[in-house]
């Protein structure tokens, strides 16, 4: 896995695998921790006890006595597969991005091995950060983040998503774990930070419905196409 070196204020595409393909979230309720964990621990503020301390809250609530929360990164998009995640970041300040992925990988391994008496870590080597420099590969990167990606786990995977499009992309847009139901709907992710709604305003001008078709579209019919641009040699 290999890292791009990146600045403040540059946008990463960062990928982290599971250990040999493993699965890194095995029930709704790791899924749901993953979640928190992009809230929790992308922050500042540290606190090894979080989970204990914020079990009985809600999904984004925060204890009382913790700082304001500053955010070590913005996660601008997302989406948890069963045995890896992708995030697209903006770097806010200078390591911020590195030590999020420290935490969340940390804490995620720990949870699982807890859970499931597993040891050692859950992931593979490094995480891998991409850096995006131009608009073209930052839209395709937000069609595969977060449709692609989510209609792989569509029953039939992406094939039936093409013949049932309609069900499929209603299916996509209500996929909890990913932040397209964030863009393509009134809802509102604390999660997400789209400082200037940039990334949004891409997702109004090229990830309509219907280009999101004419993607899948192009993805099903060729095959070698499936890899992310930047990436097709490195995934």
């Amino acid at each position: 896995m290999r890292i791009e070196p990146y600045t403040t204020d540059s946008i990463i595409h960062v990928i982290k695998r599971g250990a040999r393909g493993m699965d890194i979230v095995m029930d709704d309720v790791d899924r749901w921790r993953f979640v928190k964990s992009l809230f929790i621990l992308n922050d500042v503020y540290s606190n090894h006890d979080w989970h204990r301390e914020t079990v009985n809250l809600s999904l984004f609530d925060r204890p009382e006595n913790w700082p304001e929360r500053d955010p070590l990164t913005r996660i601008l998009t997302w989406v948890l597969m069963p045995n890896h995640f992708h995030l697209l970041l903006q770097e806010k300040v200078e390591g911020g991005t590195a030590k999020f992925m420290q935490r969340l990988c940390g804490s995620m391994s720990l949870c699982f091995n807890l859970k499931y008496e597993n040891k050692g870590s859950i992931f593979q080597g490094a995480y891998k950060a991409i850096v995006v420099d131009n608009d073209s590969y930052l839209r395709h990167l937000l069609f595969y983040i977060q449709v692609k990606n989510v209609l792989e786990l569509y029953p039939g995977g992406l094939t039936m998503a093409l013949e049932n499009f309609d069900k499929a992309w209603s299916w996509a847009i209500n996929y909890q774990f990913s932040s397209l139901p964030s863009y393509v709907s009134s809802t509102k992710s604390p999660i997400i930070d789209d400082t200037g709604k940039f990334i949004a305003r891409i997702h109004r001008q090229a990830l309509s419905k219907q280009d999101a078709h004419k993607m899948l579209e192009l993805y099903v019919k060729n095959p070698a196409s499936q890899t992310c641009g930047k990436e097709l040699s490195t995934i």
